[in-house]
Order: structure tokens, then C-alpha cells, then sequence
């Protein structure tokens, strides 16, 4: 096989010839570095030093993914099995963990499911083989952030790790209380205090939906983040109105106008959106210190 030598082209940080071998796919082959030069990476996003574990035992592709992050400027820490993984997970200064499922020692689905008792808003993203998909259903389930199949190519990786470190550098607080045009929410209780007295119990999911909404108040929220942040389903190429229907009902037992909602507002192109507070409307929440960052 016969090295390739690749120029950067002028003003993406003059890079001399690199030899380097055909391109691949990580956890496959040798990737050819110079493949991160493409468009769709926000290359000022990547050098923001970000600090990524990657837990994963194949040493190959652990390589792999540890020499892409750190080209495109990340941060990167190690571990080889499970075991090592949580213990640095846990207490290391992280903005992202790359797990894979199946490892000796530990596997991934126990380490995240410690994980997120004790570091809650840590994202994590699951990397995973092609047969795995109730492994990453579970995942999901138990608050991973997304997943990546493997074999995948670097300009993936690098796309999944930026998104979702945009999407949880908007990560609120737990919400546990919310005032909510004259109405109270106890999210704790699954209640809703009307301003006359009467009171209505929400229904598990819609209890979820609405606290879900309420963290990410003033922020339009798609469908697919709602199937996969509250229902733990992995959106793609789902075609559903779960999250509609649910909404439906949400207002219902709100009392907000379906026709006209106030409360839970549709954002045309977008999604869902609980309305922002007006002034002097107190949240009551853990997450209102936060609304600002997430608006």
C-alpha cells in the first residue's frame, strides 16, 4: 500500500506533508489524519480543549479515537477496561466520556448506570458494534447522551462529540418545583395545584415531559431530543407521534388551550417549548438559577 501525502489547504493551520496511509474507518483500519479537514467540523468548537475519557479496550481503536480527538484539539485521558474507566470517570475533571459496552472487568452499561448516581450531567456517548442494538436501547435508557457504531470514520466521531458537547453546555439543573401560570408543580408528587384549590396528578411520562420542558425553559426542543431524553428511544428513522399525543394530553391536564396553548407552545419547524416565565413568575425550581444559560 502506497502512503498518501496530503498538503492542508492555505488557512487551516499549515500543516506540512503528512504521509499517511489510505483512509479507513476507526476501529478498522488506520484513518488518514488529514480527513478532519473537512467542512463539517467546527475546527474553533474542537480546540476548545475539551477533556474526553475514552474507556475502551481494543487498543486499536482506543488509539485511533485518542489520536483523532487530540488532532482536532481535545484533551484526551485513557482507560482500558471498565473498572478503570469508572474510577476515572468518577472523580477525574471531564467534559465528555467515550464508553464502550463490552469490556473485561466491568461493562459499560453498569459503568454508566453508577455514573450517572454520582455525576449526573457527565455526557456520555456509547460506543458500540453493529449487533448491539438492545445494548444501546438500554443505554439510552440509562442516560447516555448518543451512541457510535463501529466501525465508524473520524469526521463521525469528532461531528457526535461536538454536538453533544453544544447540547450539554446548555445542560440545566434538576427541576423540582415550577410555578406555571397560577398553577403549581410538584414534580415530586407528580401534582398540580390550580390557583382555585383543585388539584391533578400527572401521569408518569407526562410528570416527565413537563419537567423536561421546564429545565430547558425558552428553548424550542425538537421531537427526536424528546424521544430520546425522555422516552430513552433512539430517534432515528422513527417515524412517531408519541411525543404529539403525549403533549395532547400534557395540555389537557394543564388546562392549557389546545387550539391556543400558552403554556406549551409549538415552535413551527422545531418542536416543543415551554413558555418562557414572565416577570415575577417564580419558577420554584433548582434549575431557574440556570435559565438564562438555557434559553
Amino acid at each position: 500500500m502506497e502512503p498518501l501525502n496530503h498538503a492542508s489547504p492555505a488557512g487551516l493551520g499549515g500543516f506540512q506533508m503528512v504521509p499517511r496511509w489510505a483512509c479507513g474507518s476507526l476501529g478498522d483500519r488506520l484513518f488518514c489524519v488529514m480527513c478532519f479537514f473537512c467542512p463539517c467540523i467546527d475546527r474553533e468548537f474542537a480546540v476548545s480543549l475539551a477533556r474526553v475519557l475514552v474507556v475502551e479496550d481494543d487498543s486499536a481503536i482506543r488509539r485511533g479515537v485518542r489520536d483523532a480527538l487530540e488532532f482536532a484539539g481535545y484533551t484526551v485521558l485513557e482507560a482500558v477496561d471498565g473498572r478503570e474507566g469508572f474510577e476515572i470517570a468518577s472523580s477525574a475533571e471531564l467534559d465528555m466520556v467515550l464508553l464502550d459496552i463490552y469490556m473485561p472487568r466491568r461493562d459499560g452499561l453498569s459503568v454508566l448506570k453508577e455514573l450517572r448516581e454520582v455525576r449526573q450531567g457527565l455526557p456520555v456517548i456509547f460506543l458500540t458494534a453493529k449487533g448491539e442494538a438492545e445494548d444501546r436501547v438500554q443505554g439510552l435508557k440509562l442516560g447516555a447522551d448518543d451512541y457510535i457504531v463501529k466501525p465508524f470514520n473520524a469526521g463521525e466521531l469528532l461531528a457526535r462529540v461536538e454536538a453533544v458537547l453544544r447540547r450539554s453546555a446548555e445542560r440545566p439543573k434538576p427541576v423540582h418545583r415550577l410555578t406555571l401560570d397560577g398553577r403549581a408543580v410538584d414534580f415530586e408528587r407528580r401534582e398540580v395545584v390550580f390557583a382555585d384549590g383543585r388539584r391533578v396528578v400527572l401521569a408518569q411520562r407526562e410528570a416527565e415531559l413537563l419537567e423536561y420542558l421546564a429545565a430547558n425553559r425558552g428553548r424550542a426542543i425538537s421531537r427526536d431530543e424528546l424521544l430520546q431524553r425522555v422516552w430513552g428511544v433512539d430517534p432515528r428513522g422513527v417515524q412517531t407521534r408519541t411525543v404529539d399525543m403525549a403533549i395532547a394530553r400534557l395540555r389537557e391536564q394543564l388546562g392549557d388551550d389546545s387550539a391556543k396553548p400558552t403554556m406549551v407552545v409549538t415552535v413551527r419547524g422545531k418542536g416543543y417549548m415551554l413558555a418562557a416565565a414572565p416577570a415575577g413568575d417564580d419558577a420554584g425550581s433548582d434549575a431557574d438559577n440556570n435559565a438564562g444559560g438555557a434559553a
